[in-house]
């Protein structure tokens, strides 16, 4: 990579990268609803992992910031990515100058895990799947890291009010009528803008908002980047002219990720009601919307270029085991952590983004606590005096001792960018923790609030971070911070250590390091056996065939004799094609990354499989038009082989 001292393009090198980070569409569980019947059947949209690489020229210090299209980050995957960025760069991309923060869809595939807990509804781990994302992940930083340019970078902050609400009012108003008075509506509004410059003109983009990605339901069955995800896409693809996400000669000329803040209690569902299959889309498309309006109306904003150091620290802790000092506590004494439990009120679920577990209720559950305390298990003294006033439904931290459920040693890290700080946080953080922490380290190293930002689901996950107020209510949020009342106060002991450490150049001890399981991993999914098929056909003929004329707006619908898509993946390329007639030949308008198309797969029998091709008409489109479908097909033994299907021509009349 350049080396050379930025000119005129201003006081950074900095590098983009986009790549594919789709794992399998069929038959593995989609992650973040919990539901074990939330299987996947095909793809909405593609998934990708951006990567923005921040070098200053003089002190040779260097950032990386990946935001990934994924339900969560695990520490696994972590693991994984900075093991191969060693073999290739050796110790230039490091645990602590690496910040991997995921968009947190509740459409990607799990089984990424190596913790027990979050591969349950996948029946175990997903090796094609964990190596879709980390391969996009190093695949997206080599990319930025071979982009790397003189730029200029420019920090803006806005606001954006109707894409998000607080699902947990109650909660939240508990908190001291300072901390709610910084959110008058009970949301964090702000939304940051991150630009990056070459030659005066924006070639990427960084943008940080809290809101869910939880606009497509718990019923939806297909692969989807959500809201955050149709944001990027929207502003790379249909804006900046971008051709799918990316190439395969070098990073787009536009980049733009849209990642987490602190979205813990924050949701895109604006009435309070889980959404519903035939909104998905809709809602999807609408919040997404918003989010993009929102940063792209700031490349108006005027702004001085970001000035100052690039630096990093990042420090592993047990939060099963912290002593937090009274300055942190707020009562004046000192209180520890404790193992991980969750409580009855997790199990409740967040009624405003999906459903919950009968019998389960957010607040008190005293016939669970009755029945768990008296049939199930006996949670000891200490562990329910640090829990309250939480009703343990599960000791996870117990289980731990068994086979590893969760993790308990996670990464807190702290990265500067000139003016700009981010806290990465392993967890989901409510906006009043999330402000908390914002102080924490805005105190310390003297910046501007505005300036310090949390990144959430950032380098592992830890479930939720509340303030010991909210923590009290046991709302969902409440119930799913695992580690006890004092579980803030111990995070914010801990930026405090960081942002001391950063503004006084000094290092820290890296602290104790979560083990590596990948030996210990299970898989109870049954693989591809093999692929037939349906009696009659050939592999990839056409079952339902295209009307012969169609008018924009309206939806083409393609059924091909089709194989599991879980053979191949097609990272980096595409299942299908929607193709336009030329003079000289066809020319591919859209493939299954776009937002105008989907792609369902369907079993048939034992072996057989049916899939089913969408395309919506675009409203300036005419012409003659095809759609083909890649499949790839396992024969008795094992062997795969690609095919392709295609229909048959139809018109679109304006």
């Amino acid at each position: 990579a350049p080396d050379a001292a930025p000119g005129a393009g201003g006081g950074y090198l900095v590098g983009r990268g986009v790549a594919d980070a789709t794992g399998e569409i069929a038959e593995v569980g989609l992650m973040g609803y919990g539901r074990l019947d939330q299987q996947a059947e095909g793809l909405h949209t593609r998934l990708r992992a951006r990567s923005f690489v921040i070098a200053h020229p003089a002190t040779g210090e260097r950032v990386v910031l990946v935001v990934v299209d994924a339900p969560m980050i695990f520490s696994s995957v972590r693991r994984e990515v900075l093991r191969r960025l060693a073999d290739e760069y050796g110790d230039r991309y490091t645990d602590r100058n690496v910040l991997i923060t995921a968009t947190h869809t509740h459409a990607g595939p799990g089984g990424q895990s190596h913790h027990l807990l979050y591969n349950l509804t996948t029946l175990g781990f997903h090796e094609k799947t964990f190596d879709a994302v980390t391969d996009g992940i190093v695949e997206s930083v080599r990319e930025a890291h071979d982009d790397l340019a003189p730029s200029a970078l420019r920090l803006t902050h806005g606001e954006l009010t109707n894409a998000s609400a607080n699902r947990s009012r109650e909660a939240f108003a508990r908190n001291p009528a300072a901390d709610r008075r910084h959110f008058p509506d009970g949301i964090d509004p702000r939304t940051s803008l991150l630009r990056i410059e070459r030659r005066g003109e924006p070639v990427g983009a960084l943008n940080l908002f809290a809101t869910h990605n939880t606009s497509m339901s718990g019923d939806n069955r297909l692969v989807s980047g959500d809201n955050k995800g149709y944001a990027a896409h929207h502003w790379e693809h249909d804006v900046a002219g971008v051709e799918h996400g990316g190439t395969d000669d070098g990073p787009p000329d536009f980049v733009a990720a849209f990642a987490q803040t602190n979205a813990g209690d924050m949701t895109p569902n604006l009435d309070l009601t889980p959404p519903s299959t035939p909104e998905d889309a809709a809602r999807t498309r609408e919040i997404g919307t918003r989010q993009y309006e929102a940063a792209a109306a700031q490349l108006d904003t005027p702004a001085a270029p970001v000035r100052g150091p690039v630096d990093s620290r990042l420090v592993h802790v047990d939060l099963s085991d912290v002593t937090v000092r009274p300055e942190f506590t707020g009562d004046g004494r000192t209180h520890r952590t404790c193992a991980p439990a969750v409580g009855a009120a997790m199990a409740a679920g967040s009624t405003e983004d999906g459903p919950a577990f009968p019998g389960f209720s957010e607040g008190e559950n005293p016939l669970w606590d009755l029945v768990s305390d008296s049939v199930l298990y006996t949670a000891s003294p200490e562990l329910k005096d640090c829990q309250a006033p939480k009703d343990i439904a599960v000791p996870i931290g117990a289980m731990n001792a068994v086979y590893p459920w969760v993790q308990e040693r996670v990464p807190v890290q702290l990265v500067r960018i000139g003016g700009l700080y981010l806290v990465g946080i392993p967890a989901e953080v409510t906006v009043t923790a999330g402000l908390r922490l914002r102080r924490t380290v805005a105190d310390i190293v003297g910046a501007d609030l505005s300036d310090v930002l949390v990144a959430g689901y950032s380098n592992a996950y830890a479930h939720y971070v509340t303030t010991p107020e909210e923590y009290d209510a046991q709302h969902y949020e409440g119930g799913s911070t695992l580690f006890g009342r004092w579980q803030l106060p111990a995070l914010r002991q801990t930026s405090a250590r960081l942002a001391t450490a950063l503004r006084d150049g000094t290092e820290l001890p890296p602290g104790p390091v979560a083990p590596d399981l990948s030996d210990r991993q299970l898989s109870l999914q049954p693989p591809v056996v093999l692929d037939a098929p349906p009696a009659g056909h050939g592999f990839g003929d056409v079952l339902t065939a295209p009307r012969p004329a169609y008018l924009p707006g309206e939806r083409v619908r393609v059924t091909f004799a089709g194989a599991h898509p879980n053979n191949d993946l097609h990272r980096g390329g595409t299942y299908l094609e929607v193709q336009r007639r030329t003079g000289d030949g066809w020319r591919t308008v859209a493939v299954d990354g776009d937002w105008s198309t989907t792609l369902r797969w369907a079993r048939r029998g034992i072996a057989a499989s049916e899939v089913t091709v969408t395309w919506d008409v675009p409203g300036d489109a005419d012409g003659t038009y095809r759609i083909r479908y890649h499949g790839d097909a396992k024969n008795a033994l094992g062997r795969v082989s690609p095919f392709t299907g295609t229909s048959g021509e139809f018109r679109v009349v304006p």
